[in-house]
């Protein structure tokens, strides 16, 4: 009855939204389970920003943020390819490139990236510098499941530690309509912005899978 009690206690601590301030979700090790689930407060949306911070040694393939819906395992997927400064933003399984992109190793880097069916165009932003907006057409997002860690080939799994996440990520928001270049920069900056209404990392619902530490930020001093 205690253990049961206790596993209860768990799952519903694990669904409370948790205040994520100066905190970073740790991926320490390949494998094809670890992962951290997202709950979005929004099952419909026709726009989309992603904004989040992270750091790798990778330099294979692997996912930055996956989102899956059940029509397309790749509805919102950003994705640093093998390829030196090559970045994907994949919106309902079609692929967009963006090149030229200064992606260095055990750097924090911030990404975001932005998406609206109603001119079909996708933009990316690394480190606070626009990429060229590129067509990609696109329709509703419904139904999304989020995933930090691993990529979705199918809805809400199929996952492969060859484009798993190593490394750590932080500050994740995720809004239903386009942030203007003002609002991107500011949450470059660290700077008073507004969070994310589908993805808070002031206020977010998760669930953990396999080894994932939720660690102190380790930030930098500079002279």
């Amino acid at each position: 009855m205690d253990f049961l009690l206790l596993l209860v206690l768990l799952t519903a601590c694990a669904a409370s939204p948790r205040d994520l301030s100066g905190k970073m979700f740790t991926f320490p090790e390949e494998t094809n389970t670890a992962n951290v689930r997202l709950t979005t407060s929004r099952q419909d949306f026709s726009a989309v920003t992603v904004c989040l911070r992270s750091i790798t040694d990778l330099t294979r393939d692997h996912m930055i943020f996956s989102l899956a819906t059940p029509s397309a395992h790749n509805g919102f997927l950003i994705f640093k390819s093998s390829t030196s400064g090559l970045i994907y933003v994949t919106v309902n399984n079609k692929d967009i490139k963006f090149g030229a992109q200064d992606y260095k190793l055990n750097v924090w880097h911030t990404i975001c990236s932005t998406w609206d069916s109603a001119s079909g165009l996708v933009q990316l932003w690394h480190d606070g510098k626009p990429s060229i907006r590129k067509f990609v057409g696109g329709s509703k997002i419904t139904k999304p499941i989020v995933i930090l860690g691993q990529e979705q080939d199918s809805y809400g799994g199929a996952f492969h530690s060859k484009q798993s996440f190593v490394g750590m990520v932080s500050d994740v928001h995720m809004w239903d309509y386009i942030l203007s270049p003002y609002e991107i920069q500011r949450y470059v900056d660290d700077l008073n912005f507004t969070p994310g209404n589908v993805l808070n990392w002031r206020a977010l619902e998760f669930q953990t899978s396999g080894r994932v530490l939720i660690e102190d930020k380790q930030l930098t001093c500079h002279n």
